[in-house]
């Protein structure tokens, strides 16, 4: 383990800048969560990236916006612009719970102290700069601004809020994995400091209303622009909503999507296209940067809760096909996985062996998805006129190449390198990916292959999948597969299990009061669940975030792909009636669950939950 010394961290103070002996700064990045030197943290990412371009950089870490902001003030004016990074969650579901009460930690602050950053801190911070340095751009980024870039539903607020570029004031808007569209930023900034460009891939920006310029040829795309119902209209018609989003969510995940636009007021609101999909070198640079993997000196001796969850796992890849309905991955990420070089995997992982307190065992070899590193189209160019958001639902794309082989290269190259003893999974697996049954006979050996070598090796005593649900109904408006799935990934786990003499157990995950489920297919899930012997554990009440299909169809009432009606448990006491029946098992739940089950003349089902 090298011995680091400050300047081996971007600096977050002036003293730390002249350190460097920088007398101004290029960029300077505003994070909501502490700084952590570390790839799993995007200011720590962006800000890498830019010091790889040979500018001077600067991280002020949860600025104190109560104050006489003098930490908004302590490094003065960059030369080109003032970065916003709100943190690695959306503000609000960092800070509250589905029920809306205060959540007693923050993962990603020292301590995790719950009061060091402001609800919605882009618009916070950004109007706080705007107001001191009128003239310098605000660049925006991260999950809060990405998901919230064109009309959205809070939860928190329950309202329809604006573009989050209208609320804010800010210049620009960086959407999704941000290091190409902030390296096209940086490039033209540099040779016209003070002009934000409007016609780069992956932003948005608002204009005056009429005042829309022209699609850039160079976008590559000759699609005609999507023009959604205003933000008015929107107010006055849910169904206009849920019609908006069908479209937002389409473009999010294509190879070559159209602008979009939306007028809000006197504004119109201008979403540019993603850029295609990185390449594997882009992505192994991203990971390749200097980071000294740990959190700025400056909080020697304190906890933060995230840096520990991940210090000794490794992301393989980004991306997820999965496209659940109540998930924001795709809309972040994309659908289309980007995979690491091996190589890259092995170098992060021999640095973290040199970690002082690792004592030889990875949490997680993992991505938003445990097991789909390296799989993509057979044939890229069915991609690339493809709008499906899912490759897997309703069933798995025939197109789809699922070879688990190269993931088992990965796991055995990594438990061959010394040091290290175990490696765990403790990102979700996609146990649908390992029911399917390919026409290729050798990616179904690699499947089961993989399959045994995950339960053998690489369970922690407990494995995580998420069904979410045992109603078939729900689980379609969920996009997740059939529960008759479940029960044939349980005997295959129960099997061979048995097999090694091993004790491990599968911990489900769940969800209640998401659009479509009723009390009813509660009660059946609370059936089904102590059938399987099953006391839950890992459950949650939906809370709807911005920008997912289940968020609209919740505040709308309509499913934005069909338009139909859908039923969603809204008030607290329909939400609490569904989520009790995840603790059948519980005797002060009893009385409570037997007399509704009577009210919704299900008392059949007492007998099958209580005995006689």
């Amino acid at each position: 383990m090298r011995d680091y010394r400050l300047t081996d961290w971007l600096p977050t103070t002036k003293k730390e800048v002249e350190m460097r002996g920088w007398d101004e700064l290029d960029v300077i990045l505003f994070s909501g969560d502490a700084y952590v030197d570390h790839p799993s943290f995007g200011a720590a990412v962006i800000g890498r990236l830019l010091e790889a371009q040979g500018l001077k950089v600067a991280i002020v870490p949860q600025p104190n916006w109560r104050d006489d902001l003098r930490d908004f003030k302590k490094l003065g004016k960059p030369r080109l612009f003032f970065g916003i990074s709100p943190g690695c969650m959306d503000s609000m579901v960092n800070k509250y719970t589905a029920n809306r009460r205060l959540r007693s930690e923050d993962a990603y602050t020292p301590d995790g102290r719950h009061d060091m950053r402001p609800e919605y801190p882009t618009i916070v911070y950004t109007q706080i700069l705007k107001k001191l340095y009128p003239d310098v751009p605000v660049v925006l980024g991260g999950i809060e601004a990405s998901l919230r870039r064109l009309t959205h539903y809070d939860y928190w607020q329950d309202c329809l809020r604006k573009s989050i570029l209208i609320d804010s004031g800010a210049d620009l808007l960086i959407y999704g994995m941000g290091e190409k569209p902030v390296t096209d930023l940086c490039q033209r900034m540099k040779e016209a400091p003070g002009i934000v460009p409007h016609d780069i891939l992956q932003t948005a920006y608002t204009v005056g209303k009429g005042k829309v310029p022209a699609n850039p040829a160079h976008t590559g795309t000759e699609k005609p622009d999507i023009i959604l119902h205003p933000h008015e209209i929107c107010l006055k018609d849910k169904k206009k909503q849920a019609e908006n989003f069908r479209f937002i969510e389409e473009e999010s995940n294509k190879y070559e999507a159209a602008r979009i636009l939306q007028d809000v007021g006197n504004r119109t609101v201008v979403v540019n296209p993603p850029y295609p999909p990185m390449t594997q070198g882009e992505l192994d640079l991203s990971f390749d940067l200097p980071y000294t993997r740990l959190p700025h000196p400056k909080y020697k001796g304190k906890r933060i809760p995230a840096f520990d969850m991940i210090k000794f796992s490794v992301n393989l890849h980004r991306g997820c096909f999965g496209g659940c309905a109540f998930c924001t991955i795709s809309a972040h990420q994309g659908k289309f996985i980007v995979s690491r070089s091996k190589e890259s995997i092995l170098r992060e992982v021999k640095a973290i062996t040199e970690m002082p307190d690792f004592k030889g065992y990875l949490s997680d070899l993992g991505g938003p998805s445990a097991n789909m590193y390296a799989m993509r189209g057979k044939d890229e160019r069915l991609c690339r006129r493809c709008k499906r958001p899912s490759c897997i639902h309703p069933k798995v794309c025939p197109n789809l190449n699922s070879d688990h082989r190269p993931l088992l290269d990965i796991y055995r190259s990594v438990d061959a390198l010394p040091g290290i003893k175990k490696s765990f999974i403790g990102s979700g697996v996609r146990y649908d990916l390992l029911q399917h049954q390919s026409k290729d006979p050798e990616v179904n050996r690699s499947t089961a292959e993989y399959t045994r070598e995950l339960i053998a090796r690489h369970v922690s005593g407990r494995l995580k999948v998420a069904p979410e649900h045992t109603s078939d109904k729900v689980l379609d408006i969920m996009r997740k597969p059939s529960f008759s799935q479940f029960y044939e990934f349980k005997r295959t786990f129960d099997k061979i299990n048995k097999e090694l003499n091993l004790r491990q157990q599968i911990i489900p995950y769940f969800i209640s009061s998401h659009p479509g489920c009723t009390e009813e297919d509660m009660a059946e899930l609370a059936v089904i669940t102590r059938r399987l012997d099953f006391h839950l554990e890992q459950v949650q009440d939906f809370t709807p975030t911005p920008m997912t299909v289940a968020t609209e169809t919740w505040y709308t009432g309509y499913h934005p792909y069909t338009l139909q009606p859908v039923f969603s448990a809204k008030t607290q006491k329909e939400k609490l009636a569904q989520r009790m029946f995840f603790f059948w098992y519980k005797p002060e739940e009893r009385r409570a669950i037997m007399s509704e089950l009577r009210r919704i003349g299900r008392a059949d089902l007492i007998d099958k939950l209580y005995g006689k």
